[in-house]
Order: C-alpha cells, then sequence, then structure tokens
C-alpha cells in the first residue's frame, strides 16, 4: 500500500474518532463511552506517529549503515506492493552499487600499492609527523633495512640522506653516496611534496644510478682518451718524423766526417725550431688537460647580478664596439642576487660571452642578451642568448666535451670548465639553438 494512503487513511480514522468523542462528550454517552472514546483517539494519535516515522527511522539506520561502511546487510522485500517493500528494495539497489564502487575502489588501491611497491625505484612517503606511510621493497633494499617506521632513523644510515629528505622541496633533487653490502651507491633523491584532505606529506624516490654514471663515465673517458690519443699523436707523429730524420743526416756528416753547409746548419736549425714549437704546443695541450681536472674549490658570497652584468659590459666593452655588438641586459627582478664564487662566475660568463662574440662574426643582426631571472621551480636563471649562426645538431651533443671545439681556433676546454664550474655550485648548464637563428646558454643554479 502507498505510503501517503496509508497516512492519510489514519489521518481519516483520527478525525473519525476524535468527532465520535466530540459528539459523545455533547451527547453525555456517560464516562464509559467517551473514556473509551478518548484512549482510541490516544492510541490511534500514537500509531500514526510511528507510521509517520517508521520510514524516517528506517532512512536513518540507512544512512548510518553507509557512514559505518555497513554496505553487507539487507533489507527484506516480501514483494507485497507496500510502500515498506519498494523503500527496502531501493535500499538494496544503493547499498549493492556503493559496495561495488567500495570493491573497485581497494581493487584500485591494492593495485597501485602493488605496483609501488614493486617498483625499481625506491619509494617512500611520510606525514609532517615523520611517520612513513608507505615504503616499497626497492627502498628497503637500497637502504638495506627490513622496515622503517620514521623518517628520522634514515639518520642512523646516512646523515647527508636525512638532510636531503627533510630539506628539499618540491621538484628538489640531490646526488648523495650511500655505503651498502654490495658497494658504494651512488643515489638521486627526489622529493614531492603533496596536499591530500588537508594533509601534508611527501613522496621521496631513491633510484641507484651508480652503473649509469659508471657507463657515462666510462664512455666520457674513452672519448678523452680519444681526444688525447689524435692530438697528441699529431703532435709527437711530426715530432718523431722530423727528430728522425735530423739525426739520419748528422749521423751521415759524422760518418763521413764532412762538415755541414751554411745551408744545411740552417736547415738543421730550422728543424730543431720546428721540434721545439711542436714540444711547446704538446706542453700547453697538456697544461690545459690539467686545469680540467684541478679546479679550485669555489668560495662562495653574494653575487649582485645587475652589478655582475654591467662589469662585464665594461670588460668587453672595446671587442662589443669594434664589432658593431650591440649587449641588452634583462633582469628580473633588478636587485636578483646569487650565492656563489664570483671569479668563476665571471669566468663562466666571460667564456659564454666570448663565444657569442664569435659567433656573431658573420651574422647580419648583432645582439647579445644577459637574462637573469627565477623560474616556477624556484630556480635561479642566467641565459646568454645571440642571434648568430648557431650550432648544429651534431655538435651540440659534443659541445662540452674537453677539447671539442667547432670554432678555427681554440682549445676546447671553455665550455668544459663551465660545465665543471657549475657543477661545483650544484647547478648545471644546458645550450638550446637553431642553425640561422642563434644560440642560447643557459645556467642554472638550484638556490
Amino acid at each position: 500500500m502507498d505510503y501517503r494512503v496509508g497516512l492519510l487513511g489514519r489521518i481519516a480514522l483520527v478525525a473519525a474518532s476524535l468527532f465520535l468523542l466530540a459528539y459523545a462528550i455533547m451527547g453525555s454517552w456517560g464516562v464509559f463511552m467517551i473514556s473509551l472514546f478518548l484512549i482510541l483517539v490516544v492510541f490511534q494519535i500514537i500509531f500514526l506517529v510511528r507510521y509517520s516515522e517508521s520510514s524516517f527511522k528506517k532512512v536513518r539506520l540507512f544512512l548510518d549503515n553507509i557512514k559505518q561502511d555497513k554496505y553487507s546487510q539487507l533489507y527484506p522485500v516480501k514483494f507485497d506492493g507496500t510502500e515498506t517493500d519498494d523503500l527496502h528494495i531501493e535500499f538494496n539497489a544503493i547499498l549493492a552499487k556503493l559496495k561495488e564502487d567500495q570493491a573497485e575502489k581497494e581493487a584500485n588501491y591494492q593495485y597501485f600499492r602493488s605496483v609501488f611497491k614493486h617498483l625499481s625505484i625506491g619509494l617512500i612517503t611520510f606525514g609532517e609527523d615523520g611517520e612513513i606511510q608507505i615504503l616499497n621493497v626497492a627502498a628497503k633494499r637500497i637502504l638495506n633495512i627490513e622496515e622503517l617506521k620514521n623518517i628520522a632513523e634514515i639518520e642512523s644510515i646516512n646523515k647527508e640522506l636525512h638532510l636531503a629528505v627533510q630539506n628539499l622541496r618540491t621538484g628538489g633533487s640531490e646526488l648523495i653516496k650511500i655505503a651498502h653490502p654490495d658497494g658504494i651507491m651512488q643515489l638521486s633523491v627526489y622529493v614531492i611534496e603533496l596536499l591530500m584532505r588537508g594533509e601534508r606529506f611527501k613522496l621521496v624516490s631513491l633510484q641507484n644510478i651508480q652503473s649509469e654514471l659508471e657507463e657515462k663515465e666510462m664512455e666520457a673517458w674513452q672519448n678523452l682518451v680519444k681526444i688525447l690519443t689524435h692530438e697528441i699523436m699529431n703532435s709527437i707523429a711530426p715530432i718523431s718524423s722530423l727528430a728522425g730524420t735530423l739525426k739520419g743526416e748528422i749521423e751521415q756528416r759524422i760518418e763521413s766526417n764532412e762538415r755541414a753547409s751554411d745551408e744545411e746548419l740552417e736547415d738543421f736549425l730550422m728543424g730543431m725550431s720546428t721540434i721545439e714549437k711542436r714540444s711547446e704546443g704538446l706542453i700547453n695541450f697538456v697544461s690545459e688537460f690539467r686545469s680540467l681536472a684541478h679546479i679550485p674549490t669555489p668560495k662562495f658570497g653574494i653575487i649582485g647580478i645587475s652589478k655582475l652584468f654591467d662589469q662585464l659590459e665594461i670588460l668587453l666593452q672595446n671587442q662589443l664596439e669594434s664589432q658593431g655588438i650591440s649587449l641588452e641586459k634583462d633582469l628580473n627582478p633588478k636587485e636578483l642576487i646569487l650565492f656563489g664564487d664570483q671569479t668563476q662566475i665571471e669566468q663562466v660568463m666571460i667564456n659564454l660571452l666570448q663565444n657569442a662574440i664569435q659567433a656573431l662574426e658573420e651574422a647580419e643582426v648583432k645582439r647579445i642578451t644577459l637574462k637573469a631571472f627565477i623560474d616556477e621551480a624556484g630556480k635561479i636563471i642566467l641565459e646568454v642568448c645571440d642571434t648568430g649562426k648557431g650550432i648544429e645538431e651534431e655538435a651540440l651533443g659534443k659541445i662540452f666535451i674537453p677539447f671539442f671545439t667547432t670554432k678555427k681556433k681554440g682549445s676546447g676546454i671553455g665550455l668544459s670548465l663551465s660545465k665543471q664550474i657549475m657543477r661545483r655550485h650544484k647547478g648545471n648548464i644546458q645550450v638550446r639553438s637553431k642553425l640561422g637563428e642563434g644560440t642560447t646558454f643557459k645556467l642554472i643554479f638550484n638556490g
């Protein structure tokens, strides 16, 4: 029976009972009849209230079950066409849907948790109180531990790693060496800060890049050996050949007891002079190579970028004016400062500016732009942009290799030195270039 019909029927009965009660009082039917009708009215009102509240109680109970995640309860259905049956059918349908959604969420959670735990990269999540939420298998293996309850416990494993995890902010990364039973590990530590349901927590990734570094190191050594071998052989081969020729000529004069003519003596002198020059060139080459391995430790201090740009402009003013090059400066903010070694950063900027000046020799538009700004990740960026001929794509991947150069004159160590200096400042140097449009060198300081 429909709820409204039942409710209206009960209201009608209460009204009829009230009418009869009033009629009994007015007609003097006696105390017994009046009392009987009065009790009847009271009971009908009680039943009416209970009937009207019955559905609300069921709804309240249903909502309490949802609140407590009790989706397994089933409401009985008698299929008698009553409003209770209809209500129970709807309740059961809703609970079945919620139960299905809960199962799907649980399956997704278990799936992602399983993926998280079995990734080859170590992953750790922890809240503001330092309590570990998730610690995957790779992280346990890297840290050589069975369990980790609080992030502060990492300090006993490696203090540098603990400081990095605590101090790094979103997007921050650091390379840290840690001792491990399998040998020294070079870890790349990366941190992301997240906010979920008003609670802040950190996601830390730990990746052992020792093998990749060793592979790159070996590749770098092989390239370096090739370059060194090529350069040294280019110098030694003519020296050896010329020395052998001079030796043969002198031995022949000694054996035949002949005196060398003035012309022959001049040839001998010229040959020895050539050997001397090539030997000096080889010594200079080795000296330049040694400079790559003996970069002094940076003496950090505050560097005003605006003042640095002004000093560079004054230093290179004659070169710029003689070649008709315009220099533009773009700082945002104007009072931007940098923490680094003033002398070394100046050297890097001078190297880049000299490269830019040389790149503009045959350019139609001769312009160099110095830029300084803070990017969206909070890193300080210095850029040297030119409108020169650009660098070929094949050469872009090699320009930071020691002694590699695309210029007719040049040792090929300027950019290598710059790269090492930026590494000492825990920064990086990048380049982008397009033929016919120009080149931009980007110095990235992590702050």
